[in-house]
């Protein structure tokens, strides 16, 4: 497994998810570098420690593809694909995509922004494609992203305090040995860093590309491990509500919130509403 970051100029995700797909797919398709159809996950990531927008995205590749043949072909060792050529594949995909999507008027620049201009500065500017393997394995890669896949910017954990109006929450100075300090922020900023990174309606975080597309992943999957000589995977159990809130949460929702020591069950399942009360 390979792991790619991938930091752009501030711009529309519409535009990156088409580029980033067809450069990790053009590069793995073309025999020079892989020939084979490889397993992607893209992952979006929008903010830093302290709440600010720093919009990347975390690519984790397989080390190798599945060949048009049904066989199993694996990464060159400790080589995926050129980072340079990726950079500048990736740029040329995206401005592309960008100077389409303002032309259709699908995308629209603030006032006094001049398209000719914003397409010749990005054009100038060296993009930074990031590829490097995992240094403890792909399952400590996963971990750590997955932290940042199912919530937003911040955790309860990191919150301190809310006092005169101002809300107080722990952050990580990477610059500084990973120091923890306390930042505290008006409440009216503190909102307004957090709503940065909520995902506008039909954005999504997570996409997967090649073997895991979802239209034919089963297959793909399953002809991938037959390639490897790997048992199919065992079934994972579905998990309950509740398990899930106690294990991501830590926190117990069927014990009785007043006494703390009764447990709560289930009496009735009440139909659900389809439309206003026909009384007030």
């Amino acid at each position: 497994m390979r792991s790619t970051l991938w930091r752009r100029p501030r711009a529309s995700t519409a535009c990156c998810s088409p580029a980033r797909r067809k450069t990790l797919l053009t590069f793995a398709r073309d025999p020079k570098w892989l020939g084979a159809e490889p397993a992607i996950t893209i992952i979006l990531h929008t903010w830093d420690q302290r709440l600010r927008a720093h919009r990347h995205v975390h690519c984790l590749i397989s080390g190798g593809g599945l060949t048009s043949e049904g066989t199993w072909v694996n990464a060159k060792p400790h080589f995926l694909f050129p980072v340079r050529a990726l950079s500048k594949v990736f740029r040329g995909k995206f401005i592309a995509a960008l100077a389409d999507g303002l032309n259709t008027g699908a995308l629209r620049l603030l006032p006094g922004q001049a398209p000719d201009a914003l397409l010749a500065e990005l054009t100038r500017q060296d993009w930074v494609v990031y590829a490097k393997p995992p240094f403890a394995g792909p399952a400590q890669v996963l971990a750590y992203l997955g932290r940042y896949t199912h919530r937003t910017a911040i955790g309860n954990q990191r919150l301190v305090a809310l006092e005169d109006g101002q809300v107080k929450f722990r952050w990580r100075d990477r610059a500084h040995a990973n120091k923890v300090r306390v930042m505290a922020l008006p409440a009216e900023d503190f909102i307004h860093r957090f709503l940065l990174h909520v995902l506008p309606k039909g954005f999504q975080r997570i996409r997967h590309y090649g073997l895991l597309a979802n239209r034919h992943k089963a297959a793909c999957l399953a002809q991938a491990r037959s390639a490897l000589n790997l048992p199919p995977p065992e079934p994972v159990a579905k998990e309950t509500v509740a398990d899930f809130a106690r294990r991501v949460l830590g926190v117990d929702i069927l014990r009785c919130p007043v006494c703390h020591e009764g447990r709560m069950r289930q009496m009735e399942t009440l139909p659900r509403s389809t439309g206003p009360p026909d009384h007030v």
